[in-house]
C-alpha cells in the first residue's frame, strides 16, 4: 500500500461504528490530517438502539447506523454501509474460530469485517485502517493472541491502527512511515470507559448513543432463538432474522414455530415482518396478541389458537375470541373457543 501523492493527505478506512470509541479514534485521525473514509456495518443483532436523550431507535429514528452517519458528517468524512448478509449469517452458523458463551462468533466477525475494510482500502487507494478497538476491552476478539490472529486472517497485518491503545502495540504501516504521529496516540486498556468519557467532554463530543454497542449473539437466551432457526432454515432472509428480536418464540412438536407478540408495538411488528412469510392472526376487538405460525397450512389451527389465547388474553375476557385470520393478503374472521390447557404451548416456549 502506497501513500498519497505528493502535497494530498495520506487516506485510511476507519470502521465507524458510530459508538464512543471509534467516534474518539475518528477525530484523533482527522487532527492529524488523514483524510478518513468510513465503512459502518449494520446488523439485525445489533443492541446499540438508543437515541438522543435515551429515547428508543424506533422512536428516534437513531440507533448505530444514523449515529455513525451524524458522526461522520460532522467531520466531513464519507462513509459507505455494508449490510451483514447471507455471508454473515454462514459465519454465524459455522465459526471457523469458535464461539463465545453464546451464538457469538467475534473472532471470526472481527476477521469479516476487517477483509471488507481491507477490500474497500484497495478499492479507493487508501494505505491503512482505523479501529476504535481498545486491548482487552472485549474478552474474545480483543485480546492480544486474537488480534493476532484476526490481522493474520484478514490479511492486515502491519495495517491496523488503533489510536486509543497504540502505545500496547509495535508500530504500524502509517506510524513507521511517518503518516502518524505516534506521541499523539493513547496507551488505554481494559473495560472501563472512564478515560474514553473524559475525552470526549475534553473534545466537546456529545450525544453518542453508548460507550460502546453490543451484540444480542452474546446473550445466551437470545442465542437459542438464534440456534432455533439456523437449525429450522438452510437460508434465513432478513425478516427471518429481525422477528427473532420479536415476542415469544415457540417451537413445537411437529416443527412449526409460533411466534406470540407481547405488547402492542410487538404485535405491529409482527404483523408487518410476517407479512406473506406467516399466517398472522390478530386479536380483533379484545386485548390479546398477535400471532405468527408458520410452516404449512393445514387448515386454521383452531386448538392450537385456542390454548395460545386463552393463554395470554387479557384476563377476564369472554370467549369466543375473535380473530383475524391474514394469509398471503387475504383476512377471514374467526371465533376462537376457550381452551384451559395450554400446556403444550408452554412445553414448546424457547424464549
Amino acid at each position: 500500500m502506497k501513500p498519497a501523492a505528493v502535497g494530498k493527505p495520506v487516506r485510511a478506512v476507519i470502521l465507524l461504528s458510530g459508538g464512543l470509541d471509534s467516534t474518539l479514534a475518528a477525530k484523533m485521525m482527522v487532527d492529524q490530517g488523514i483524510e478518513l473514509f468510513a465503512l459502518h456495518f449494520t446488523s439485525p443483532f445489533c443492541t446499540c438502539t438508543r437515541g438522543k436523550n435515551g429515547a428508543s431507535a424506533s422512536a428516534a429514528g437513531a440507533g448505530c447506523h444514523s449515529q455513525a452517519q451524524i458522526v461522520a458528517g460532522k467531520m466531513g468524512i464519507p462513509i459507505r454501509t455494508v449490510s451483514k448478509g447471507k455471508e454473515y449469517i454462514d459465519i454465524v452458523r459455522s465459526p471457523r474460530h469458535g464461539r463465545g458463551a453464546a451464538m457469538n462468533p467475534c473472532i471470526d466477525c472481527r476477521i469479516f469485517t476487517l477483509s471488507k475494510g481491507r477490500e474497500y482500502m484497495v478499492e479507493i487507494g487508501a494505505s491503512f485502517l482505523v479501529t476504535g478497538e481498545v486491548v482487552g476491552q472485549r474478552p474474545m476478539s480483543q485480546r492480544r493472541d486474537a488480534i493476532r490472529i484476526i490481522e493474520k486472517h484478514s490479511r492486515c497485518e502491519g495495517l491496523v491502527l488503533r489510536p486509543l491503545s497504540a502505545m500496547h502495540f509495535e508500530p504500524t504501516l502509517p506510524e513507521r512511515e511517518g503518516w502518524v504521529d505516534r506521541e499523539r496516540l493513547l496507551d488505554i486498556v481494559g473495560r472501563s470507559r472512564k478515560e474514553q468519557i473524559r475525552l470526549a467532554q475534553e473534545w466537546e463530543i456529545a450525544d453518542y448513543p453508548c460507550p460502546a454497542g453490543g451484540c444480542l449473539l452474546t446473550d445466551r437466551t437470545f442465542s437459542v432463538k438464534v440456534r432455533d432457526l439456523l437449525n429450522h432454515s438452510p437460508s434465513p432472509d432478513m425478516a427471518d432474522l429481525l422477528l427473532l428480536r420479536v415476542g415469544r418464540h415457540f417451537r413445537l412438536p411437529d416443527g412449526r414455530k409460533v411466534i406470540v407478540g407481547r405488547d402492542e408495538a410487538e404485535n405491529r411488528k409482527l404483523e408487518a415482518l410476517g407479512r406473506g412469510k406467516l399466517r398472522v392472526y390478530i386479536a380483533d376487538g379484545f386485548s390479546g396478541p398477535s400471532v405468527g405460525i408458520g410452516g404449512p397450512a393445514n387448515g386454521s389451527p383452531v386448538g392450537l389458537l385456542a390454548r395460545i389465547f386463552t393463554r395470554y388474553r387479557k384476563p377476564g375476557t369472554p370467549a369466543p375470541f375473535r380473530v383475524r385470520e391474514v394469509t398471503a393478503g387475504e383476512a377471514r374472521e374467526l371465533f376462537i373457543p376457550a381452551d384451559p390447557d395450554f400446556s403444550e404451548v408452554e412445553r414448546a416456549l424457547l424464549c
